[in-house]
């Protein structure tokens, strides 16, 4: 289907629907293409009318939450972009026993936030994680000692090849592994349901501030989207690229973190094109020094395939 035709498809069905959306505004990278057709979807009944205005006929998809995690192509991409706003913010914490429900498109530093003031505990973690609830659940999203699969109950999740109903999918079926789930291309991560201890506010928010210091003391600020590469089994990426003197390395204006080195910022004028061909550099010269392969944990979408399990 052309974009021409998606587009006025999915407007005749009632939903809000962009052209030509600077994916730099959409991502932390703050650089990339446009995604050629942009639904912004509000409730469970305008997914299932976007399911529905599809017909089983799914472009490529691409959810954006916080896009944190994300580079897109200076070409763009040409499928179906996909925000969740409205009733998909939605955290309510009134009554809660054991487990809090969040919406897809929860930032996770609210969620951390919210429940440390309420006395909730176990969630502190995602203060210093700068993504959505949805991403949290399909990448497996951790730090500080914690992965998602330690504290979610059950994710929601809606099939745009099907109905575009969201229904629970308990634990198991999502086979959370290290920053990856079993999440098919159509399906789309609504809410979840997170464990929860009863606490001190208190000590809760001591917590998260004390995460928050860390990462300002290690982490860089700026146009990056977090770690780029996952940890290799009982090693540190950071600590591999660092330990090959690469802190300050650059590709055009992407620059390798001199304050940490699995984060690849990006400078004014920097393209996507410029932290992709960085990604393949360090990439290539960790393994040519050490025989490590290291696996991107940053999804770029649009580039063309390299040939190196890399696309």
């Amino acid at each position: 289907m052309n974009p021409d035709a998606l587009a006025a498809r999915l407007a005749a069905a009632g939903l809000r629907v962009e052209r030509e959306v600077a994916v730099a505004d959409l991502t932390t990278y703050h650089v990339g293409g446009p995604v050629s057709v942009l639904a912004r979807v509000g409730t469970p009944s305008e997914l299932t009318e976007l399911a529905r205005a599809l017909d089983g006929e799914v472009p490529p998809l691409l959810p954006i939450g916080r896009g944190s995690n994300l580079l897109v192509a200076d070409a763009g991409f040409a499928g179906l972009g996909l925000v969740l706003d409205g009733s998909f913010e939605t955290l309510s914490l009134e009554g809660v026993a054991d487990a809090v429900r969040a919406g897809a498109a929860v930032a996770l530093p609210v969620l951390a936030r919210r429940t440390a003031a309420t006395g909730l505990t176990g969630l502190e973690f995602y203060v210093g994680i700068p993504g959505s609830v949805g991403g949290a659940v399909r990448m497996n999203a951790g730090g500080h000692g914690r992965e998602t699969a330690d504290v979610l109950v059950e994710a929601e999740v809606a099939d745009l090849a099907r109905d575009g109903l969201s229904a629970p999918r308990a634990l198991a079926t999502l086979d959370l592994g290290y920053r990856q789930s079993a999440l098919g291309p159509t399906e789309v991560v609504t809410g979840a349901s997170f464990r929860v201890d009863a606490g001190d506010p208190a000590t809760a928010e001591a917590e998260v501030a004390a995460i928050v210091r860390w990462r300002r003391e290690h982490q860089p600020g700026g146009a990056n989207a977090g770690s780029v590469f996952a940890n290799p089994p009982g090693d540190s990426a950071g600590r591999i690229i660092d330990a090959l003197g690469l802190k300050g390395f650059r590709v055009g204006g992407a620059v390798v973190s001199p304050k940490h080195a699995n984060f690849f910022q990006a400078e004014s004028g920097a393209t996507a094109d410029d932290v992709r061909r960085l990604v393949l550099e360090v990439r290539r010269r960790v393994h040519d020094a050490t025989g490590v392969t290291l696996v991107p944990e940053l999804r770029m979408v649009g580039f063309p395939d390299t040939g190196d399990g890399v696309s």
